[in-house]
């Protein structure tokens, strides 16, 4: 695990780039769960989510350990992508970025706006995986994995924010796709001596981090077809999981009409636009609300990148349908 120290040091070098992110207790939202409910705005950062901030670290830890890389290559389902590409740009790197055929579109351009080369190959994200490994072997790139040790101190940044910023949180809510977000907010509060619950959220469509969390072994699913694209990873990968399953209390499954309800609650009752990962740790409060009452609780909006057009679907009523 990481020290306070180390963790403030990659603080310091996720502000060189990304200022802190804000924390909010919304009237409206906290009536919805019927609890104190604070949210934190991930959805505001540079690249509309979390992962810039392990993208920042990881760059700093790339050009210190390996100062003769020419380009980066990893798979993504966009917001890590787009951390990537542009903290690669930023040290005058190439970035070439692996997503499954389906893959927002919206999160595909932003990637090329920031200067990265994108790949379209296979359904999901594992099967992209294997592709920026061949990518890597083949063109001399260097891989990077979805899940480091220097993307979680990176990430850890904002847990750090937000129990500074909060006294006495009982549980924050918080998706998993690879596992950064939760294993960041895991250290902070590991680093800081807090005794607040972390638990995980998975799509029903994807819960393999659950099943793998509640029998001990990593399980794999056969597929992962939930809109909530963040969180549509078929396997946990085995770092981000050994530090979850030790940390986190527990992992929720939420469904994708309960995801498609969050985000319309964002929308009416902050007028914030989530994703549909950014929206699950919202809907896992909602449905846990009985056991929440008279706490106080955190939810992590990780990200606001959603399509137009999917986000024009959601606040019309519908629940988004995934085909593969």
């Amino acid at each position: 695990m990481f020290s306070l120290a180390e963790l403030e040091a990659a603080k310091k070098q996720v502000y060189g780039v990304q200022p802190p992110t804000p924390q909010y207790q919304w009237p409206l939202l906290s009536a919805v769960v019927g609890t104190e409910l604070w949210v934190k705005h991930e959805n505001h950062t540079a690249t509309g989510a979390f992962k810039i901030r392990g993208g920042i670290t990881f760059m700093h830890w790339l050009r210190s350990n390996h100062p003769n890389v020419k380009g980066i290559v990893t798979a993504t389902r966009g917001n890590h992508g787009q951390s990537q590409a542009r903290a690669a740009k930023a040290l005058g790197l190439s970035a070439t970025i692996v997503v499954p055929h389906g893959n927002s579109s919206e999160k595909n351009q932003a990637m090329q706006a920031f200067g990265a080369t994108v790949v379209v190959h296979g359904n999901d994200f594992d099967a992209a995986r294997l592709r920026a490994k061949h990518i890597a072997e083949t063109q001399g790139l260097f891989l990077v994995p979805p899940f480091h040790a220097e993307i979680v101190k990176g990430v850890a940044s904002y847990a750090l924010e937000l129990f500074d910023s909060v006294d006495a949180i009982d549980t924050v809510y918080v998706p998993i796709g690879c596992g950064s977000g939760i294993c960041g907010l895991i250290a902070a509060r590991d680093a800081l001596g807090l005794d607040t619950q972390i638990v995980g959220v998975v799509s029903t469509a994807a819960n393999a981090a659950k099943r793998s969390f509640e029998s001990g072994v990593i399980t794999e699913t056969g597929s992962a077809n939930t809109f909530a694209d963040g969180m549509a990873v078929r396997a946990p990968i085995a770092e981000s999981f050994a530090m979850y399953r030790a940390g986190a209390a527990r992992i929720v499954e939420v469904s994708d009409d309960e995801v498609a309800n969050a985000i319309r609650a964002y929308f009416r009752c902050t007028h914030n636009v989530a994703e549909g990962a950014g929206a699950a740790a919202l809907a896992a409060a909602i449905q846990e609300k009985e056991q929440l009452s008279g706490k106080r609780v955190a939810v992590i909006l990780c990200g606001g990148n959603i399509d137009t057009s999917v986000f024009a679907e959601v606040l019309s009523g519908i629940t988004p349908k995934v085909t593969v």
